[in-house]
């Protein structure tokens, strides 16, 4: 199938795969929901992964097809949403909320409270400050500071500014 220009394989579907547990591993927001939504249709069931070596707080809600990479910790009362990705050593502090299809990338930081819109990115490195809003759709450059509420586009540097559409 193809999945915006790219071409990706994606297994038959068939009774006999119908509620068994699949989780898509693709960095692209739009391409992760496009597949998880087909395989949903199809009968069958996101399940999430957390590695091991991750560090996730009792009290953390975590989405259907949700990934948690190593050495990420996810702190007390936070909500990870559905087929969202918390990659390497990055951190989610307290009561953050993080919504649908969105990637927090390695080394990235969420300060406590903070909330991050469906289909955003977050890019390595980055930082929200506690209590920041950054809304759906919004991509934060790598090495951001995110210090007041932001969204849609893409924003860079310190403090985190929107770019230019050139």
């Amino acid at each position: 199938m193809q999945v915006f220009g790219l071409v990706a394989e994606v297994p038959e579907v068939t009774p006999a795969i119908m509620g068994q547990p699949f989780h898509v591993a693709v960095g692209s927001s739009a391409a992760r929901e496009k597949l998880t939504v087909l395989a949903v249709t199809a009968g069958a069931q996101p399940c999430a992964v957390l590695h091991p070596a991750a560090i996730v707080a009792e009290s953390v809600a975590i989405g259907e097809g949700a990934f948690v990479a190593a050495l990420a910790v996810i702190a007390p009362r936070a909500t990870i949403g559905a087929a969202t990705i918390v990659n390497h050593g990055a951190v989610v502090e307290h009561d953050c909320e993080i919504g649908d299809f969105v990637h927090v990338a390695p080394r990235a930081t969420l300060g406590g409270g903070a909330r991050v819109g469906a289909r955003s990115l977050i890019g390595t490195g980055a930082v929200v400050l506690p209590g920041v809003t950054v809304g759906p759709g919004t991509t934060i450059g790598a090495g951001a500071v995110v210090t007041s509420p932001v969204s849609g586009g893409t924003w860079v540097g310190i403090p985190a500014r929107r770019m230019e559409q050139q």
